[in-house]
């Protein structure tokens, strides 16, 4: 579909998803957004839904300001994906043993690595840079400065929630490992303190709603956000990365035989800010449950603990600030979910997957979910689908 334009209160929301079908406060948060009044475009995708201070699945482009609300706790949140030499007849008759080895190399949920991962002994890992993003840690807000240790031991661990490590099947048969994660809990530290900031700000007294309070250009405040913004994000793209690192080992090592190559890696992130420029104007654009999708850029779009995934290309739609949506989105809450169904649902919905299927990953069920195939027809003008994934192992938090 292409999309279909809401009229707001200083710019049009553009909406790759039927307006009908969103729920009334996601749609009261994004005519919230329309009213800022440094707003210069706001694009919203197809697996929107209601999320903290901003709805997930927005696209907001604003000139001299950014909300870190609008960002999300979780700095830096995205997708890692690589494909593999193995295909589906090197798979073993019983996976328990390959999600239970990748369990014990990767941490999950509130979990930390007893000592941090050093990057240098992990095979071909890239090192430059690592010593210099780590001195400026010292430079970001003080109210972090003693999470050091503990960031550095989170650095390689997968996140709870619908964070995730899966291995897949493409439709020809190749393995690919996939994973989601963030910035942790250093992020999310950051993220909270600098929202706190923002809301006491002279300038954010009047907003219709305090969680969209932002800084604005050429003020200290903005200085430092934008500074502890970016070592988080950048400690997100770390974070996936060294686990991607242990995860290729793991299957090396189980399939020793097979001597394993990889591909290219593909890394994107999906709550972020990025400097950009659309018609003649320099823009900070937000993405908050959204991916860059550039002409030819590559993404990651994740369905839900069994269902598909997609690999993509994006096509460069300037009308949606070249973003893409970032997944299959909610459809109803956690405690809705939990509500609803049951783990015979989830044993039901997740049926030759390895993973989970107990009472603590029930919120994740596939039916709380849209369906990805519907998210992907309604952004046909945003990406072309490279690869389809089918997990069939899922390690969740």
């Amino acid at each position: 579909m292409s999309y279909v334009e809401v009229p707001g209160a200083n710019v049009p929301i553009r909406m790759w998803a039927d307006p009908s079908t969103v729920e009334g406060g996601a749609m009261q948060q994004l005519h919230n957004v329309a009213t800022l009044p440094w707003i210069k475009g706001l694009a919203v995708m197809p697996d929107v839904h209601y999320g903290k201070g901003a709805t997930v699945g927005s696209v907001i482009a604003m000139q001299g300001a950014v909300c870190p609300a609008a960002v999300g706790v979780d700095i830096g949140c995205g997708m890692s994906a690589v494909k593999t030499s193995l295909t589906a007849n090197d798979l073993p008759g019983d996976l328990s043993r390959l999600r239970s080895k990748i369990e014990q190399a990767i941490p999950v949920g509130r979990g930390l690595h007893r000592e941090a991962v050093d990057p240098k002994r992990l095979f071909q890992f890239p090192t430059a840079g690592w010593d210099d993003f780590w001195s400026r840690f010292d430079g970001v807000a003080e109210s972090v400065k003693f999470r050091r240790e503990r960031a550095g031991q989170q650095m390689g661990t997968l996140g709870s929630g619908n964070h995730m490590i899966e291995v897949c099947l493409d439709q020809s048969g190749s393995v690919w490992l996939m994973l989601h994660s963030g910035s942790r809990n250093i992020g999310k530290e950051l993220a909270e303190h600098h929202i706190g900031v923002a809301q006491k700000l002279s300038h954010n007294q009047g907003l219709v709603d305090r969680d969209l309070a932002v800084f604005v250009s050429d003020t200290p405040q903005m200085a430092d956000y934008r500074n502890d913004l970016y070592w988080a994000q950048e400690y997100a793209k770390y974070n996936r990365a060294i686990m991607m690192a242990l995860l290729k080992e793991v299957i090396r090592r189980e399939f020793r035989k097979a001597k394993v190559t990889f591909g290219t890696e593909i890394s994107c992130h999906h709550n972020y800010v990025a400097e950009e420029r659309y018609e003649g104007m320099d823009l900070l654009v937000t993405r908050k449950g959204a991916i860059r999708a550039g002409s030819g850029e590559f993404g990651i779009i994740p369905g839900s603990m069994g269902t598909s995934s997609y690999i993509v290309k994006g096509l460069g739609n300037e009308k949606a600030f070249n973003s893409a949506s970032h997944g299959a989105g909610r459809r109803m809450s956690r405690s809705a979910a939990k509500k609803r169904f049951t783990v015979r649902d989830l044993e039901e919905q997740t049926r030759g997957v390895e993973c989970r299927k107990d009472s603590g990953v029930v919120d994740e069920i596939p039916g709380a979910y849209k369906p990805i195939e519907q998210v992907m027809e309604q952004q046909r003008d945003l990406v072309e689908v490279v690869a389809k994934l089918k997990q069939f192992i899922c390690v969740k938090g």
